[in-house]
């Protein structure tokens, strides 16, 4: 056994170790640095995005709706890493703009955000922001924008499409209408709560009231009751109200503003 083991040891003697080529040190070393630099460029990415969405919180949990100057606009709109979607307003809220429509449109974008902050399913995906144009008319320059107010919506990902600004002209800016357009734009949906509006149980309450005083201090004669004249102009005014206009847009809820289809000039209506 040890005779018919020698040879085979000596050719395993005879063996040369295996080096790698002397010109491959340098490409490891360059692949490794490359491997390194990019772990980092990736980390510094993560902690930006980390920061950038911390800060989003942060005035999300002061404002619904915080606003948005030109250099906000770039940082957390503009620049890459983004992981959340930014629905912007684009208004003139200043009282020398005399944008009426500008602010009925805040009221409703506002309860919109309302109802997103306080909802079961608020998270760090979806933030609410404006611009207004005293202080980000470069905003309005770089986006081309000649008309307030106008809503957009910046995907987490690329640049708005034409979908992602919203149809006011056609569709009206109702807070459950800007609910509908955002949950097909970014899958989320908001369940819209309005506040609740007491003015007309206290003017019911009001009209009661009169009613019954008038009653009261009438007691004695209410022959008034069968007036028919009385009766007549009641009936009058009740059908006048019925077929007014704005009975009717209270019914259909037509958009407030909308485009002429022959010439694109924008009504409101």
């Amino acid at each position: 056994m040890g005779a018919r083991g020698a040879p085979s040891r000596r050719r395993q003697a005879g063996r040369r170790p295996r080096y790698l080529p002397t010109g491959s040190f340098p490409f490891l070393l360059l692949l490794l640095l490359l491997c390194i630099q990019l772990g980092g460029g990736q980390k510094k990415k993560e902690n930006l995005l980390a920061e950038k969405v911390e800060q989003l919180m942060e005035w999300s949990s002061r404002r619904s709706v915080f606003r948005m100057n030109g250099d906000k606009f770039r940082k957390f709109i503009k620049a890459p890493p983004r992981n959340y979607s930014m629905i912007v307003m684009f208004t003139a809220l200043q009282p020398q703009r005399q944008c009426s429509v500008c602010r009925l449109a805040n009221e409703e974008y506002q309860i919109l955000a309302n109802s997103w902050r306080y909802s079961s399913a608020f998270c760090n995906k979806l933030f609410f922001s404006k611009v207004d144009y005293d202080e980000g008319t470069d905003i309005f320059q770089q986006l081309n924008i000649n008309s307030a107010p106008t809503f957009m919506h910046f995907p987490p990902k690329g640049r708005p499409k034409r979908a992602d600004t919203f149809d006011l002209q056609r569709i009206g800016f109702a807070a459950e209408q800007l609910a509908k357009w955002i949950a097909d734009r970014t899958d989320v949906h908001i369940r819209v709560f309005r506040p609740p509006n007491y003015s007309g149980t206290i003017a019911l309450a009001l009209l009661v009231s009169l009613v019954g005083g008038l009653l009261y201090l009438r007691r004695n004669n209410l022959e008034f009751i069968y007036n028919k004249t009385g009766w007549a102009m009641v009936s009058l005014c009740i059908v006048f109200a019925m077929t007014s206009g704005q009975m009717w847009n209270h019914i259909r809820g037509p958009p407030y503003a909308h485009k002429n289809p022959h010439n694109g000039q924008v009504l409101f209506d």
